[in-house]
């Protein structure tokens, strides 16, 4: 027997709410904000304020969500990553709880540099990883399409001189990267 509210979310699905007007929301909202912050469509005088030109950025704004949820592909990709998105922000604030359980009450928890650093870099190959799953390409997630043709080509000479000269990108940013100890020290004589 179906709950009443398990009937509510139903006539959404067949209404729409999920496929067209939560992403248009979400595509519109996001793309304002970026226009609205970043100012590129200009400024606007109204008497002694300058403002940015809101009617312009709500208008591409409006447009450019309308051709997302044109497309049943990118409403597809953005449902399925939001939705993953959601597991590993839930994830990171178990992590947070369980790291902060470990503190006194007068204590707080602040990562510092090198473990911020690294949470950000998991966290940011996560969600690389969540996008790359959710599109799809020859009908299989990219991301196993991408990982099958990684691991068929593994022996090519291709591959052996990608992997070269990713060690030695690596090794020069190594060697050429900024050491904070050492400007520190310098300061401090």
């Amino acid at each position: 027997m179906a709950s009443t509210f398990r009937g509510i979310i139903e006539f959404f699905d067949k209404l729409g709410i999920y496929d067209v007007i939560l992403p248009f929301l979400l595509v519109f909202t996001i793309v304002f904000a970026i226009l609205e912050k970043s100012k590129i469509l200009g400024m606007e005088k109204i008497g002694e304020d300058t403002v940015t030109r809101k009617n312009l950025n709500s208008m591409v704004s409006f447009v450019i969500a309308f051709l997302v949820v044109a497309s049943s592909e990118l409403v597809r990709t953005i449902n399925e990553a939001m939705a993953n998105m959601v597991l590993l922000l839930m994830l990171s604030i178990s992590f947070m709880l369980l790291v902060g359980s470990f503190h006194k009450g007068d204590e707080e928890f602040f990562l510092k540099d090198g473990y911020r650093t690294l949470f950000m870099v998991i966290i940011f190959i996560a969600l690389v990883g969540i996008f790359l799953h959710a599109i799809h390409y020859k009908g299989e997630p990219f991301l196993t399409y991408a990982w099958d043709w990684l691991v068929d080509r593994w022996d090519t000479n291709a591959m052996g001189s990608v992997i070269l000269i990713l060690i030695t990108v690596g090794f020069m940013w190594w060697l050429t990267k900024d050491d904070q100890k050492i400007k520190n020290t310098k300061s401090e004589e």
